[in-house]
């Protein structure tokens, strides 16, 4: 009778290893119920009467008036840049990617510059028309909730565009050949057989933009938008009651869990097979005269609008101000940023190698639940993260402050949180999905022989992963830490709440000097954060052309690459 084998102490080590971090992004979650149940008991009937109906409803029209843009947008653009030929179409196709590079509360405070009454937009209208005040004619108010929702549907709708993009690229280009022959229309191929099978692409691109939607702060405080969000930060600092934000923080991890729950519904029966080992790319549709010119458009609108207006104001205003470059205050913020980032994005591949690993060794239920549980940070919001890091840390500070000083007589003060040690906490917890998506993809195409080959050569788990896999997955691990930079680099919510005394990053000095309507002020440390952020929008525009390329090379060889 075969036993099986037993595991050594080094595999063993993964598996604790796995489980406490698992542990740590929970707690969070679970101070968070904690606080909730103990604050006064008036609290939540208070939250329940006047705060909470109020945040609900502006946080569920919020999301699907963005859930209905960035759809619409995503889905058609990206049909249009992967089954048709118009001019520009291979440009578009990237740099359909590119407003990703600028975050929501960026484009927020420069289209309230634009677009309000002392805007430039504004005074050509009076100019031209002989206005001579707002009484004299009609424009849309962008502090509002449309204004929320047009500036995040251009931002986010990226998230909805790659996975749409991808699934279309990746659906059998025989299954639509036939439907052709058998006197298909473009509309008919696009609705009745292509939209079914992307569903499920389209739900998670969609969830993901409502989520990034729910975690914003800076783009809902410029408008004046009160969400849940917003609501959770008023509560907190402006009304001086934690419990009272923790209430309405796990209010928010409901919504979320209800989102993943609906995306998952969604897709709960969704089996689709993508076509047989031959496959080829799609053909694509020759578009002529004026439906080219429409294509490009309707192509080069939410560029235009999520990407290039922005910019150009953000460069224009940053432009008169370049002699801040050189002062000592951006240079410290901006370094700040910079090693807050660096520090949390290693710390995030690091653990998610030990997570990814820990899998490979041992994919049991209990390690894999483990594993998973770790990686719902994503979903959680950065205001949600930072009350439930806030007390744990906390109250471990005060505790280590009140021993060291009755035994030692010193006095360590807020060692963790005035360190930065609860930010770079709320990072790691936050975009540990990013990574760990990325390494888990990596060790997946390592085959297991390897490992079989490392075990008979004498080698443990160890050093199979030091001398075998790490070396393999160096390209895995650069982008891995390079996603996970960009995104701690432009985290508002968590840096917000969770900063030091006196420390300022450049996300959170936009955030203030959009605050105080001192737009010139906040330009140069905007247009440095959207600059990082192209870094990862040319990596994802290469690595999912590249992908399909591998994909499709795969599917004509019948090989294993």
């Amino acid at each position: 009778m075969l036993r099986t084998p037993t595991l050594s102490f080094v595999d063993r080590f993964w598996q604790v290893a796995a489980i406490l971090i698992a542990a740590l992004v929970l707690l969070p979650l679970s101070a968070i119920v904690w606080i909730s149940l103990t604050p006064a008991a008036d609290v939540w009937t208070h939250l329940l009467q006047t705060v909470l109906p109020g945040a609900l409803w502006t946080t569920l029209l919020l999301l699907l008036g963005v859930g209905l843009i960035t759809g619409i947008t995503g889905v058609g653009t990206a049909w249009l840049v992967t089954m048709c030929n118009f001019p520009g179409r291979k440009v578009l196709d990237w740099a359909l990617l590119v407003p990703l590079a600028v975050p929501t509360y960026i484009v927020a405070f420069s289209y309230v510059e634009v677009l309000e009454y002392t805007g430039p937009v504004q005074g050509l209208i009076r100019e031209i028309f002989g206005f001579t005040t707002s009484r004299d004619y009609w424009f849309p108010e962008i502090r509002s909730l449309g204004g929320a929702i047009f500036v995040m549907g251009v931002v986010l709708y990226p998230y909805v565009y790659l996975t749409t993009r991808a699934s279309f690229l990746i659906q059998s280009a025989s299954t639509l050949d036939v439907s052709r022959t058998l006197g298909a229309s473009p509309y008919r191929l696009f609705f009745r057989i292509a939209l079914p099978l992307a569903r499920p692409a389209i739900a998670i691109g969609i969830s993901l933009a409502l989520m990034e939607c729910l975690n914003d702060i800076g783009a809902v405080t410029f408008f004046g938008v009160r969400t849940l969000t917003f609501s959770v930060y008023d509560t907190w600092l402006n009304r001086s009651s934690l419990g009272g934000a923790a209430q309405l923080a796990l209010a928010m991890l409901l919504m979320v869990f209800l989102l993943l729950w609906l995306e998952r519904f969604g897709r709960r029966k969704q089996r689709f097979d993508s076509g047989g080992s031959k496959s080829h790319p799609p053909t694509r549709f020759d578009l002529r005269g004026g439906r080219s010119l429409l294509a490009l458009g309707l192509c080069l609108l939410p560029i235009l609008l999520g990407f290039v207006v922005p910019g150009l104001l953000l460069a224009d205003r940053a432009s008169r101000r370049l002699d801040d470059f050189w002062s000592g205050g951006f240079l410290e913020t901006a370094w700040n940023s910079f090693s807050l980032a660096a520090v949390a994005a290693l710390l995030t591949v690091v653990i998610s190698v030990a997570l990814a690993y820990a899998l490979r060794l041992n994919n049991k239920g209990p390690l894999r639940t483990a594993v998973r549980l770790a990686s719902i940070g994503y979903a959680i919001p950065g205001t949600v993260l930072a009350i439930g890091i806030l007390v744990p840390l906390a109250q471990f500070d005060n505790f280590l402050d009140g021993r060291m000083e009755a035994w030692f007589g010193i006095n360590t003060g807020l060692l963790l949180l005035g360190s930065g040690t609860g930010l770079v906490y709320a990072y790691v917890v936050r975009f540990l999905a990013v990574s760990y998506g990325q390494v888990e993809g990596g060790f997946g195409r390592i085959t297991p022989h390897l490992d079989m080959a490392a075990r008979t050569l004498g080698r443990d788990s160890r050093q199979t992963l030091g001398q075998i896999h790490l070396p393999i997955l160096k390209p895995v691990l650069l982008s891995a830490v390079l996603l996970s930079f960009v995104d701690c680099m432009k985290e508002l919510p968590a840096t917000i709440l969770l900063r030091p005394f006196n420390f300022e990053t450049l996300a959170t000095t936009v955030f203030e000097a959009a605050s105080r309507e001192a737009f010139e002020e906040a330009a140069l440390p905007s247009l440095a954060i959207v600059l990082v952020g192209l870094i990862p929008v040319i990596y994802l525009a290469r690595s999912s052309a590249t992908s399909f390329r591998t994909r499709l090379s795969k599917r004509q060889t019948g090989g294993v690459i």
